[in-house]
């Protein structure tokens, strides 16, 4: 004899899942259970807003599929801005929930389904048992294969209830299809396009990095002689290249910038090449001709050519075609190392001096966060929170491939799910040391999770850059206009807390005082390590102050 919960937790186990979020309550804690009885990891998160960030960044961190559990009504409410943040990010993660009985909602019952679909999770919910472990492995084939969150709701009146026979076993579905290519008309016009570039430049997207394209789209560069960018997503795909320009977008160094706005040709590999990624129309040549290569289909209003397609399937017919046509390699690799621009965009904003405003008890964060490099292990995930500090580490801290940045809240302009994102990036890759940067605002709405970090016991550096405001909408509204007092507040002893909460805690107000990071990974990178970093609250980021004409 089985349970209905054991079946379907029982179920996920077979289908590979290897690890669980969650916190639990009268709704979910039996199917808790029985995920841990099959073998399933569990972390018990504080919060279920950050038990669904976590499983959103095990993933980024890994490429593999998480659970997430909550309880119920409110621990499924509690979910919605991570939820949300995993749906737009296309994560892949199974969120099991209790909900309200099969035989009649309580007063206390909402329409989950009507809450996932607000936010574009497809929700099964499970309400008989004799399709429940069929509709589980769908639920797992499907978050797998379309690459998003998906939502299995237990009813309360059906999760301990006896099975009185074992289902009949169901087949887990094998691999995901073949990745689908282009047609021959689709990359007779690519390679038409890039046999009148003069200067092509390949830009990498999050879906170039999940199709696995890094190889063959620098395979694609050295054949056309194009240079390379990536959007921040695909941060680190072409880190081995001598050729690449660094992160395309706000991000951008302006030596990076300025040769990307010299490319005639750019060739968008996996990119909604949305506003971000284009930096509001100032990075790309207004004449510069663009084709963007993405399985999602919706054709970007930049783009001239659009192409449906992986891309490592679609690089590798277009260097086919380019090898079979004989296409002239571009000299403009050559030129640009010649001239010095090459070298100045590798050297990115760690080359470009900057006046340090450090004092009065404050640090520059461009002073902090360059002597903070360094000091960094080689082999780390950087996780960001939303906010205006994201600029600093995005500048001048390089990751290893894209599975080393998780930027939490950016599809879903949110913040407070940085400290969430370090446990499950920490948990899915302990062979890195992660390194979680956060706003002070950010902080204190995510605080639960780090106690949940803490506890973890893994390798973890955490970075508050707290200038003791909404440091986005001090420089955005402000001057427009808003009250101050409205966003500003007293500052946070971030280091007391954290110590209470078991870590390793130091203030900085100057740079001499990081040499504290020197001294944890000198004795390993043991545990947590919380910086709590007092930065200077004039310092404008350069990418908001060309958004802002400033």
């Amino acid at each position: 004899m089985t349970t209905f919960a054991a079946a379907v937790a029982g179920t996920l186990a077979d289908c590979g899942i290897g690890h669980a979020f969650g916190l639990v309550g009268g709704g979910n804690i039996l199917a808790t259970a029985a995920l841990t009885a099959a073998g399933v990891h569990y972390t018990a998160a504080r919060h279920e807003g950050g038990a669904m960030a976590m499983a959103d960044a095990y993933f980024r961190a890994t490429g593999r599929t998480a659970v997430c559990t909550t309880t119920h009504g409110p621990g499924l409410a509690n979910t919605a801005t991570a939820l949300a943040e995993a749906a737009k990010n296309r994560s892949s993660v199974v969120l099991l929930c209790g909900d309200a009985p099969v035989a009649g909602a309580r007063p206390h019952d909402i329409d989950q389904s009507a809450l996932a679909a607000s936010l574009g999770v497809p929700a099964v919910r499970l309400t008989d048992p004799e399709t429940a472990v069929a509709h589980t492995v769908r639920a797992v084939h499907t978050a797998r294969t379309a690459q998003c969150p998906v939502a299995l709701f237990l009813p309360g009146d059906l999760t301990g209830r006896p099975l009185p026979a074992a289902s009949p076993p169901v087949a887990v579905p094998g691999p995901p299809p073949e990745p689908r290519g282009a047609g021959r008309a689709d990359v007779d016009a690519l390679v038409a396009l890039l046999a009148g570039a003069r200067r092509p430049l390949i830009l990498a997207g999050l879906g170039a990095w999940r199709s696995g394209a890094g190889k063959i789209l620098t395979e694609l560069g050295d054949r056309l002689g194009a240079l390379l960018a990536t959007t921040v997503m695909a941060h680190g795909i072409f880190a081995s290249s001598a050729y690449t320009l660094g992160l395309c977008g706000g991000f951008a160094s302006p030596a990076g910038a300025a040769l990307m706005g010299e490319a005639d040709v750019v060739l968008a590999f996996g990119t909604s090449l949305g506003d971000f990624t284009l930096h509001g129309g100032r990075i790309l040549d207004p004449d510069a001709r663009v084709a963007q290569i993405d399985l999602a289909g919706a054709r970007a209003p930049r783009a001239d050519v659009s192409v449906r397609g992986d891309a490592a399937s679609v690089a590798a017919q277009v260097l086919d075609a380019v090898d079979a046509r004989g296409l002239a390699r571009s000299p403009w690799r050559r030129r640009a190392a010649d001239d010095g621009s090459l070298g100045r965009a590798r050297g990115g904003w760690a080359a470009l001096p900057h006046q340090d405003v450090s004092g009065g008890g404050r640090v520059d964060p461009r002073t902090l966060t360059r002597a903070l490099a360094p000091l960094l292990p080689a082999e780390r995930t950087v996780v960001l929170d939303g906010g205006h500090f994201i600029g600093w580490p995005a500048m001048y801290w390089p990751v290893p491939d894209p599975a080393g940045l998780v930027f939490t809240g950016a599809a879903f302009q949110s913040i407070g799910l940085g400290l969430a994102g370090a446990v499950g990036a920490a948990v899915g890759r302990p062979d890195r040391t992660t390194v979680a940067a956060v706003g002070d605002g950010g902080a204190l709405m995510g605080l639960p999770e780090l106690d949940t970090l803490v506890r973890s016991g893994r390798s973890a550096l955490v970075v508050v850059y707290d200038d003791a405001s909404y440091g986005f909408e001090e420089h955005m509204y402000v001057p427009q206009g808003a009250d101050a007092s409205t966003l500003r507040f007293a500052d946070t002893d971030f280091a007391a807390v954290a110590r209470a909460l078991g870590a390793r805690a130091v203030t900085v107000r100057g740079p001499g005082d990081v040499d504290a990071v020197r001294e944890w990974t000198a004795g390993g990178a043991r545990g947590t390590l919380l910086l709590d970093c007092k930065v200077s609250r004039g310092v404008l980021a350069p990418y908001l102050a060309d958004l802002l004409g400033r």
